[in-house]
């Protein structure tokens, strides 16, 4: 595909988030001063939101307070302070900036956040705005986040790459008509051959890419 615009996701795709999230529950409930967690209770938490994580932290560890909201505090400032790029991202995005591509970024991230990543990455002059699912109201299991993006974009769906690094994400914007590029990410391994199958292209490392 010749790309004139582009949509990309966030964490696990542009930036190497997904093992802060995967090490969260630990990092806080060690915070709390819990040094020994049973398995059972991480094991618990992978398929749960983090509402429900939080009120299962409060009953099995009798902790207090807004449980939720020190566990986003915690995975915020790692947003702000060190989470990284991936290898390769920046001087892919500024290969597209000099083709004249237009990119946003969509992410179930709150914008705030994706905000003070991206600004401390110095990758956000690259992107013309940036779109939570949590502005749209639903998240990438719906397509709404890429018809509100193409819509900002002033293109059809047929017109823009998609680049996710989840599978779900992948499916629905390949439903919706976008061009799907998959990426890789450790994260969602197990699904990489499904995602290659689903997608239109594919990016193992962005390094190469570039």
């Amino acid at each position: 595909m010749d790309k004139k615009y582009a949509i990309f996701d966030m964490d696990g795709t542009l930036i190497d988030s997904m093992v802060f999230w995967k090490n969260l529950a630990t990092e806080y409930l060690t915070s709390k001063g819990i040094l020994q967690i049973p398995a059972d209770i991480l094991e618990q938490i992978k398929p749960m939101t983090m509402s429900e994580s939080a009120a299962l932290f409060k009953r099995e560890f009798g902790l207090t307070g807004d449980v939720e909201a020190q566990m986003n505090d915690m995975m915020g400032a790692h947003y702000r302070m060190d989470i990284p790029l991936k290898p390769g991202v920046r001087e892919y995005l500024q290969n597209l900036h000099r083709q004249g591509v237009r990119m946003c970024v969509a992410s179930a991230t709150a914008e705030h956040l994706m905000e003070s990543c991206l600004t401390r990455l110095e990758v956000r002059e690259y992107f013309d705005f940036l779109i939570s699912c949590e502005t749209v109201g639903a998240g990438k299991r719906s397509p709404l986040v890429y018809h509100e993006s193409a819509r900002r974009l002033g293109t059809d769906p047929g017109e823009i790459a998609v680049y996710e690094d989840a599978l779900y994400a992948v499916q629905t914007a390949k439903a919706a008509g976008f061009h799907v590029v998959g990426v890789y990410d450790d994260s969602a391994a197990c699904n990489w051959q499904a995602i290659e199958q689903e997608s239109d292209e594919v990016i193992l490392n962005w390094e190469e890419a570039v």
